[in-house]
């Protein structure tokens, strides 16, 4: 069968789509995507599970009406209206994201799973059930992950869902579970439960976000109790199917729990294994992660990758950045410019909200970093007393900053607490920017009562801590 050949083919139509833009005219170019244009972030992550997240903040709020003497209530939520008023936007735009490379004469946008057959060779076996032959001068690999499904006993033979699924259910479940206490598990609990699922969520670690903080999590972990049934330290042994469509979870402690729904959310493992990158001289690690430099580029001469496919924190905003790199270094191979994966903040977008960014205190000494630790309460400012972050269900709630002692400089923060997502953000500055902690609380305004007090008078604190 003969090939075609192009300047570039990128696999993969999340972060991957941005590269081709209107400086890539005179390229001839092949678009593949086996699924839906968009990637994981728009069609079953990022997007719509905020958006979940945001009714579910109101709903939340409804219900918390007496703690700040209102006589509100949360009654009922109709998931469906929810569900479809969603995925109207969202679907809307990957449907529009395909049409649009359907329409441009130098693109082929191809719908099917691209796998190598050699150095920069790959065939597209198409969901008509054809296939094609490329090959290029440039790959770009945005393939992307999937969740993890584990092996468990029984679970081949009832329902159960992985974000991919359970944000399109067609009811809202009277009870779910959740296996896992990650991201996924804490901003799913907490839409599940705010909408009116009964939840229970389970982990074999001793905290839900066991990657954060250890205070971070703790914190975290303590006002997730109070809001739905946490089960930590023990493991899920086995499930049972019935007729009437529950499950049975068997728990390693022996304790049972039925359910009306299963979500799976224990990680998700990348898919270069789907695109047989052995045969295309692409090396990855031993958890399929392919291996690239600080150009993204991989050991595969002419081939590139990024996002979920090879960066170590599986973000959307590292995504994007990558294919940022990628486009500017395909287009001006004499001038590359590298990737800063330094300081990439996170955040849960659960209730309360949780933000990070840099080393946790445990990952600082373990460096044998002589850090200073501070905590700065959202109780102790204004804008907390405002927010009723005086109730005791609320007082966690904090920023929490190091820094090392040896250069003045920040080297981690996190937080918990109302907008963190948001808060973060000067702090990730000035780890960016190599600003020195002094002088950053000082050196400009505050707007009072603002909840950014929060970041203020923690990096005071922080200050005469390593005056000190």
């Amino acid at each position: 069968m003969t090939s075609t050949h192009y300047d570039l083919v990128v696999v993969g139509t999340g972060s991957g789509n941005t590269i081709v833009d209107r400086r890539f005219a005179g390229w001839r170019v092949a678009i593949v995507e086996r699924w839906t244009y968009g990637g994981t972030c728009l069609n079953r992550g990022c997007i719509p599970s905020k958006m979940y997240v945001a009714t579910a903040d109101h709903a939340h709020d409804a219900a918390d009406g007496a703690r700040f003497d209102l006589d509100t209530s949360f009654d009922s939520a109709d998931w469906p209206a929810i569900r479809d008023r969603i995925f109207g936007r969202v679907d809307l735009l990957a449907a529009s994201g395909r049409s649009y490379r359907e329409g441009q004469e130098h693109v082929d946008a191809l719908a099917g799973t691209a796998r190598f057959t050699g150095p920069r060779a790959l065939t597209v076996d198409l969901e008509d059930g054809g296939s094609v032959d490329l090959t290029a001068d440039h790959v770009v690999l945005a393939t992307g992950s999937r969740p993890i499904v584990p092996d468990i006993p029984g679970l081949d033979e009832v329902e159960h869902h992985t974000s991919d699924t359970v944000l399109r259910l067609e009811t809202l479940p009277a009870r779910i579970g959740i296996l896992g206490g990650g991201y996924i598990g804490a901003e799913l609990a907490h839409v599940f439960s705010s909408l009116g699922s009964r939840v229970v969520q389970v982990d074999a670690a001793k905290t839900l976000l066991k990657r954060h903080d250890a205070d971070i999590a703790q914190a975290y972990t303590a006002e997730a109790a109070t809001r739905w049934d946490v089960r930590l330290g023990v493991e899920l042994a086995r499930v049972t199917g019935h007729d009437d469509a529950t499950t049975t979870l068997h728990l390693s402690d022996g304790s049972s729990i039925d359910v009306d729904a299963l979500l799976l959310a224990v990680g998700r493992r990348r898919n270069s294994d789907l695109v047989d990158v052995a045969r295309g001289g692409v090396d990855v690690d031993e958890r399929g992660r392919i291996l690239v430099d600080q150009h993204q580029r991989t050991s595969a001469e002419g081939v590139w990758a990024l996002g979920d496919a090879s960066s170590p924190e599986p973000l959307k905003h590292v995504a994007n950045q990558d294919a940022r790199v990628i486009q500017h270094n395909l287009l001006h191979p004499d001038d590359l410019v590298v990737s800063d994966h330094r300081f990439v903040p996170a955040a849960v977008f659960t209730h309360p909200q949780v933000a990070t960014v840099g080393l946790t205190e445990e990952q600082a000494r373990d460096q044998g970093l002589d850090v200073a630790v501070v905590r700065q309460h959202y109780a102790d400012i204004a804008h907390g007393w405002a927010l009723r972050e005086d109730d005791p269900i609320s007082e966690n709630h904090q920023a929490k900053l190091l820094a090392d002692r040896a250069t003045g400089r920040l080297v981690g923060a996190h937080l918990i607490g109302p907008q963190a997502s948001n808060l973060i953000q000067p702090l990730v500055q000035a780890m960016s920017f190599d600003q020195p902690v002094r002088g950053l609380a000082r050196g400009q305004y505050w707007i009072h009562p603002a909840l950014s007090e929060v970041v203020e008078n923690a990096l005071l604190k922080l200050e005469a801590e390593l005056d000190s």
